[in-house]
Protein backbone atom coordinates (compact mmCIF):
# COMPACT_ATOMS: atom_id res chain seq x y z
CA UNK A 1 0.00 0.00 0.00
CA UNK A 2 1.41 3.48 -0.94
CA UNK A 3 3.32 5.13 1.55
CA UNK A 4 2.98 2.72 4.48
CA UNK A 5 5.87 1.30 5.96
CA UNK A 6 4.43 -2.29 5.94
CA UNK A 7 7.59 -3.59 8.03
CA UNK A 8 6.52 -0.92 10.83
CA UNK A 9 3.02 -1.53 10.48
CA UNK A 10 3.12 -5.53 10.80
CA UNK A 11 5.48 -4.89 14.32
CA UNK A 12 2.81 -2.94 15.08
CA UNK A 13 0.07 -5.58 14.88
CA UNK A 14 1.87 -8.48 15.96
CA UNK A 15 2.51 -6.65 19.39
CA UNK A 16 -1.33 -5.78 19.71
CA UNK A 17 -2.29 -9.44 18.34
CA UNK A 18 -0.24 -10.71 21.12
CA UNK A 19 -1.65 -8.26 23.63
CA UNK A 20 -5.59 -9.14 22.71
CA UNK A 21 -5.18 -12.61 22.49
CA UNK A 22 -7.46 -13.78 25.30
CA UNK A 23 -7.73 -16.70 27.78
CA UNK A 24 -10.93 -18.08 29.16
CA UNK A 25 -11.47 -18.51 32.23
CA UNK A 26 -13.92 -20.78 34.00
CA UNK A 27 -16.44 -20.18 36.44
CA UNK A 28 -15.54 -21.26 39.82
CA UNK A 29 -16.77 -24.33 41.07
CA UNK A 30 -20.10 -24.95 42.06
CA UNK A 31 -21.36 -21.79 39.50
CA UNK A 32 -22.62 -21.52 36.40
CA UNK A 33 -21.88 -18.46 34.12
CA UNK A 34 -19.43 -16.67 35.56
CA UNK A 35 -16.72 -17.68 32.96
CA UNK A 36 -14.87 -14.75 31.61
CA UNK A 37 -12.01 -13.86 29.53
CA UNK A 38 -8.78 -11.84 30.42
CA UNK A 39 -6.11 -10.35 27.66
CA UNK A 40 -2.84 -11.29 27.82
CA UNK A 41 -1.67 -7.58 28.46
CA UNK A 42 -2.63 -4.76 30.79
CA UNK A 43 -6.05 -2.76 29.83
CA UNK A 44 -3.45 0.02 29.94
CA UNK A 45 -1.13 -1.29 27.41
CA UNK A 46 -3.48 -2.34 25.19
CA UNK A 47 -5.22 1.49 25.36
CA UNK A 48 -1.99 2.71 24.04
CA UNK A 49 -1.29 0.30 21.57
CA UNK A 50 -4.76 0.66 20.28
CA UNK A 51 -3.61 4.67 19.38
CA UNK A 52 -1.58 3.65 16.89
CA UNK A 53 -3.15 0.55 15.38
CA UNK A 54 -6.76 1.85 14.97
CA UNK A 55 -4.77 4.51 12.36
CA UNK A 56 -3.55 0.87 10.66
CA UNK A 57 -6.12 -0.34 10.31
CA UNK A 58 -8.40 1.99 8.85
CA UNK A 59 -5.45 2.41 5.91
CA UNK A 60 -5.56 -1.07 5.76
CA UNK A 61 -9.31 -3.20 6.32
CA UNK A 62 -11.92 -0.15 5.35
CA UNK A 63 -15.01 0.01 7.32
CA UNK A 64 -13.87 -2.27 10.10
CA UNK A 65 -15.60 -0.29 12.98
CA UNK A 66 -19.52 -1.48 11.32
CA UNK A 67 -18.18 -4.54 10.04
CA UNK A 68 -17.17 -6.83 12.24
CA UNK A 69 -19.13 -8.51 15.29
CA UNK A 70 -17.74 -7.78 18.99
CA UNK A 71 -17.71 -11.18 20.74
CA UNK A 72 -19.39 -11.07 24.25
CA UNK A 73 -17.20 -10.31 27.37
CA UNK A 74 -14.28 -9.33 25.08
CA UNK A 75 -13.79 -6.12 24.39
CA UNK A 76 -11.46 -5.77 22.18
CA UNK A 77 -12.29 -8.32 19.75
CA UNK A 78 -13.26 -6.54 17.37
CA UNK A 79 -9.61 -4.52 17.36
CA UNK A 80 -8.30 -8.19 17.51
CA UNK A 81 -10.03 -9.51 14.48
CA UNK A 82 -9.48 -6.78 12.53
CA UNK A 83 -5.61 -6.60 13.10
CA UNK A 84 -5.54 -10.15 12.16
CA UNK A 85 -6.95 -9.64 9.25
CA UNK A 86 -4.90 -6.33 8.48
CA UNK A 87 -1.82 -8.67 8.90
CA UNK A 88 -2.76 -11.14 6.51
CA UNK A 89 -3.64 -8.27 3.96
CA UNK A 90 -0.38 -6.60 3.94
CA UNK A 91 1.57 -9.83 3.56
CA UNK A 92 -0.48 -11.21 1.00
CA UNK A 93 -0.90 -8.18 -0.55
CA UNK A 94 1.20 -8.68 -3.47
CA UNK A 95 0.09 -11.97 -3.97
CA UNK A 96 -3.72 -11.41 -4.23
CA UNK A 97 -2.74 -8.19 -6.50
CA UNK A 98 -1.25 -10.61 -8.79
CA UNK A 99 -4.25 -12.80 -8.85
CA UNK A 100 -6.69 -10.82 -8.79
CA UNK A 101 -5.90 -8.00 -10.75
CA UNK A 102 -3.54 -6.43 -13.65
CA UNK A 103 -0.57 -5.37 -11.01
CA UNK A 104 -1.46 -1.89 -11.85
CA UNK A 105 -0.46 0.94 -9.97
CA UNK A 106 -2.09 2.47 -6.72
CA UNK A 107 -2.92 5.74 -6.13
CA UNK A 108 -3.69 6.63 -2.25
CA UNK A 109 -5.76 9.57 -1.21
CA UNK A 110 -2.64 10.25 1.47
CA UNK A 111 -0.36 10.74 -1.14
CA UNK A 112 -2.79 13.43 -2.71
CA UNK A 113 -1.83 17.36 -2.56
CA UNK A 114 -2.32 18.29 1.79
CA UNK A 115 -4.78 20.33 1.10
CA UNK A 116 -6.96 18.10 -0.23
CA UNK A 117 -6.27 14.85 2.14
CA UNK A 118 -6.55 17.33 5.03
CA UNK A 119 -10.02 18.72 4.07
CA UNK A 120 -11.03 14.65 3.31
CA UNK A 121 -9.41 12.95 5.92
CA UNK A 122 -11.86 12.82 8.82
CA UNK A 123 -14.63 12.09 6.61
CA UNK A 124 -13.21 9.70 4.65
CA UNK A 125 -12.07 7.23 7.52
CA UNK A 126 -15.61 6.76 8.53
CA UNK A 127 -16.98 6.04 5.19
CA UNK A 128 -18.50 9.26 4.25
CA UNK A 129 -17.22 9.96 1.11
CA UNK A 130 -19.66 12.37 -0.17
CA UNK A 131 -18.81 14.68 2.56
CA UNK A 132 -15.32 13.85 2.62
CA UNK A 133 -14.69 15.22 -1.18
CA UNK A 134 -17.20 18.10 -0.66
CA UNK A 135 -14.82 19.12 2.46
CA UNK A 136 -11.68 18.84 0.23
CA UNK A 137 -13.19 21.10 -2.08
CA UNK A 138 -14.18 23.47 0.36
CA UNK A 139 -10.30 23.64 1.73
CA UNK A 140 -9.10 23.97 -2.09
CA UNK A 141 -11.00 27.13 -2.64
CA UNK A 142 -10.38 28.16 0.59
CA UNK A 143 -6.62 27.65 0.66
CA UNK A 144 -6.71 29.08 -2.74
CA UNK A 145 -8.37 32.23 -1.46
CA UNK A 146 -5.89 32.75 0.64
CA UNK A 147 -3.09 32.39 -2.02
CA UNK A 148 -4.34 35.23 -3.68
CA UNK A 149 -5.65 37.35 -0.74
CA UNK A 150 -9.53 37.55 -1.68
CA UNK A 151 -12.67 36.62 0.15
CA UNK A 152 -15.01 38.50 -2.24
CA UNK A 153 -15.07 35.68 -4.78
CA UNK A 154 -15.24 31.94 -4.51
CA UNK A 155 -15.34 28.60 -6.76
CA UNK A 156 -15.38 28.83 -9.75
CA UNK A 157 -15.33 32.43 -10.44
CA UNK A 158 -12.27 32.65 -7.94
CA UNK A 159 -10.39 30.64 -9.96
CA UNK A 160 -11.62 31.94 -13.56
CA UNK A 161 -10.26 35.72 -12.12
CA UNK A 162 -7.16 34.19 -10.42
CA UNK A 163 -5.93 32.27 -13.54
CA UNK A 164 -7.25 34.93 -15.76
CA UNK A 165 -4.65 36.50 -18.78
CA UNK A 166 -5.56 39.96 -17.25
CA UNK A 167 -3.02 41.76 -15.79
CA UNK A 168 -3.25 41.85 -12.02
CA UNK A 169 -5.46 44.92 -10.67
CA UNK A 170 -5.33 46.15 -7.04
CA UNK A 171 -7.77 43.61 -4.41
CA UNK A 172 -7.36 41.08 -7.85
CA UNK A 173 -4.31 39.23 -8.03
CA UNK A 174 -3.64 36.46 -10.67
CA UNK A 175 -1.75 33.11 -10.21
CA UNK A 176 0.64 32.70 -12.81
CA UNK A 177 1.61 29.00 -13.67
CA UNK A 178 4.39 30.05 -15.21
CA UNK A 179 5.77 32.86 -16.62
CA UNK A 180 3.74 35.25 -18.41
CA UNK A 181 4.56 35.95 -21.91
CA UNK A 182 3.67 35.85 -25.46
CA UNK A 183 3.87 31.82 -26.02
CA UNK A 184 1.39 29.40 -26.23
CA UNK A 185 2.46 27.37 -23.86
CA UNK A 186 1.66 30.18 -21.20
CA UNK A 187 -1.62 30.89 -22.99
CA UNK A 188 -2.12 26.93 -22.66
CA UNK A 189 -1.46 26.61 -18.78
CA UNK A 190 -3.05 29.31 -17.99
CA UNK A 191 -6.31 28.62 -20.21
CA UNK A 192 -6.12 24.84 -18.86
CA UNK A 193 -6.41 25.86 -15.39
CA UNK A 194 -9.51 27.83 -15.72
CA UNK A 195 -11.57 25.41 -17.52
CA UNK A 196 -10.32 22.28 -15.56
CA UNK A 197 -11.34 24.67 -12.26
CA UNK A 198 -14.73 25.03 -14.34
CA UNK A 199 -15.09 21.07 -14.74
CA UNK A 200 -14.01 20.47 -11.21
CA UNK A 201 -16.86 22.55 -9.56
CA UNK A 202 -19.51 22.00 -12.17
CA UNK A 203 -18.52 18.60 -12.30
CA UNK A 204 -17.80 17.51 -9.41
CA UNK A 205 -18.01 20.21 -5.92
CA UNK A 206 -21.98 21.39 -7.08
CA UNK A 207 -23.89 18.32 -7.88
CA UNK A 208 -22.39 16.60 -4.42
CA UNK A 209 -23.78 19.88 -2.94
CA UNK A 210 -27.34 18.23 -3.90
CA UNK A 211 -26.85 14.81 -2.83
CA UNK A 212 -26.37 14.87 0.49
CA UNK A 213 -28.97 11.75 0.69
CA UNK A 214 -26.79 9.45 -1.22
CA UNK A 215 -22.78 8.17 -1.44
CA UNK A 216 -20.23 7.68 -3.54
CA UNK A 217 -18.42 4.36 -4.37
CA UNK A 218 -14.82 4.62 -2.45
CA UNK A 219 -13.30 4.25 -6.16
CA UNK A 220 -15.21 7.31 -7.55
CA UNK A 221 -14.58 9.27 -4.54
CA UNK A 222 -11.27 8.64 -4.72
CA UNK A 223 -10.88 9.77 -8.55
CA UNK A 224 -12.74 12.78 -7.56
CA UNK A 225 -10.06 13.42 -5.00
CA UNK A 226 -7.39 12.95 -7.45
CA UNK A 227 -8.96 15.52 -9.57
CA UNK A 228 -9.33 18.35 -7.25
CA UNK A 229 -5.65 17.22 -6.35
CA UNK A 230 -4.23 18.13 -9.35
CA UNK A 231 -5.89 21.81 -9.07
CA UNK A 232 -4.65 22.34 -5.83
CA UNK A 233 -1.10 21.32 -6.86
CA UNK A 234 -1.40 23.64 -9.79
CA UNK A 235 -2.89 26.64 -7.38
CA UNK A 236 0.15 25.46 -5.17
CA UNK A 237 2.93 26.07 -7.28
CA UNK A 238 1.89 29.28 -9.40
CA UNK A 239 3.28 32.26 -8.88
CA UNK A 240 1.17 35.24 -7.52
CA UNK A 241 1.23 38.21 -9.53
CA UNK A 242 0.27 41.25 -7.56
CA UNK A 243 -0.93 44.54 -8.99
CA UNK A 244 2.50 46.01 -10.12
CA UNK A 245 4.13 43.27 -10.27
CA UNK A 246 4.89 39.74 -8.88
CA UNK A 247 5.66 37.75 -5.79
Amino acid sequence: MSGLNTEWALEQLDHFISATTVTYIESPPGSIGFHSYRTAAPEDDIIKKAQVVEQILDRVVRGWRGQIKKKDQQKWSVHYEASVRAREALLRSDEVRQNLGDDAPEISAANLHPWIWSGARSLWQSGHFVQAVRDAATKLNAETQNKVGRRDVSETDLFKQSFSFDEAKPGKSRLRRTRPEDSNTYRSLQRGAMTFAEGVFAGIRNPLSHEADQELSEQVALEYLAALSVLARWVDESTVEHAGGAS
